[in-house]
Order: structure tokens, then sequence, then C-alpha cells
């Protein structure tokens, strides 16, 4: 969703406001999107200019407002191009389709969110930023991208619990907690004093923190 009014700048230029609605040039849009999203996950929304975008991106500031009509609709597409091809694997949602086990399946959802953490990270500082400084907007972006995702993860937790395949807990609650662990685990690792994950292969860290949550819901799983 893109919205009208005027650019929001360090140095608000009327002219910006006014100016005719140029054809947009995919590359020079890409190019003002990638600069705000490095700036805004850097600086947050609030610290963040037009001014610095169009200097970072190497156009002009009046350029910049014939692709956008405010500061705020760079912010979203910001966010919408980091997460275009944000969806779980063909792999892993045919593993869930066909009812893998969790000893299958889990391990694949743990690489799916700590990829996103290696590979995304930018994307999660602008999700935070959005949450805190947008957040009356937020409800109408994110779920677009998360809730299909996220979804499936807590419908295939549900299966089980109701197969009695893993303990009697609440799906939503559940998924939530695996979610949002492995989004902020190494963060919290360097917190409490543990050991640094950064400096383990990346397998090894998605086999144990997959092999975590089946000793912990699977009845029975032995170690």
């Amino acid at each position: 969703m893109f919205y009208t009014g005027c650019g929001n700048s360090a140095i608000a230029p009327e002219s910006g406001c006014n100016m005719p609605r140029a054809p947009k040039s995919t590359e020079k849009t890409d190019k003002i999107i990638q600069a705000a999203g490095k700036l805004f996950a850097r600086q947050g929304y609030s610290g963040t200019s037009t001014r610095e975008i169009a200097r970072l991106a190497d156009v002009s500031e009046n350029t910049l407002f014939r692709h956008f009509d405010r500061k705020e609709d760079i912010f979203w597409a910001a966010i919408r191009w980091h997460l275009t091809g944000l969806k779980p694997t063909q792999d892993l949602l045919r593993g869930i389709e066909r009812g893998d086990s969790l000893e299958v399946v889990l391990p694949k959802i743990i690489k799916m969110l700590e990829d996103t953490v290696d590979y995304r990270s930018e994307l999660l500082r602008l999700i935070a930023i959005a949450i805190i400084e947008l957040p009356t907007k937020t409800d109408d972006v994110l779920p677009q991208y998360f809730t299909p995702v996220f979804s499936t993860i807590r419908q295939y937790l549900e299966v089980n619990i109701n197969n009695r395949t893993i303990r009697d807990l609440d799906s939503t609650m559940l998924a939530s907690a695996m979610i949002m662990t492995a989004l902020t685990h190494q963060g919290i690792y360097n917190l409490i004093g543990g050991k640094n994950v950064s400096d383990s292969n990346s397998q090894e860290e998605h086999r144990k923190y997959a092999r975590f949550w089946l000793e912990l819901i699977v009845p029975g799983m032995s170690a």
C-alpha cells in the first residue's frame, strides 16, 4: 500500500510536495529502496531523513520524491523489498503436507528461521523499528507476509498435538515460542554469558536447536 502526501525530509522542500509524478524507473527506485533499508535499519525511522537516503542512493532529493510521495512510503517499500521471497521452502511444505515426523520437519523449520537471522538481519531490524515507531501501520503490512508462514507452522504443531505425537500444549504459544527463540536466541546467549553461537557450524546449531525442542515437547524422546 502506498500513501499520498508530502515528503518527510530534514529540509522538507515545498517543491517536493507538488512536483509532477514522473514515470517510475525501476533501477532508480531499487537504488532508493536499498539505500533507505540500510539507513532505516541503522538509524531508525525518525533518525533517517530523505536527504540522507537520496545521498546514499546517489540521486537528488527531487528525484526521490518523483518516485515516492512520503518518507513513510519509502520505509514500507524497503520492508516489502526485504520480505520478497520470505516463505517456507517447497521441501518443508511438502513434508508438512505429507505429515512427515517432527524429527524430519522440525530441523527444516529451525533452518528456515535461523537463515532469516543469518541472511536477513536487516529485515529483522526494520521490523523492530516498524513495530516501535509505526505501530498503527504495522498490522496492515506484516501479516500479509508472516501470517501464512507462521500459520503453517502452528497448524502442523496442532495436528501433532491432536495426534498425541507431542505434549498437550497450546499450539499458538508453542509456535510463538519456537519462532521467537529461533529469531532471538543468538543475542540472548550473549546477554546471559553463554557460548557465542556464531563460533559454531550453522548446521550443527540447527541440529542442536531442533534436538532441544524435540526433547522438550515429544513424550519419551531421549537425548
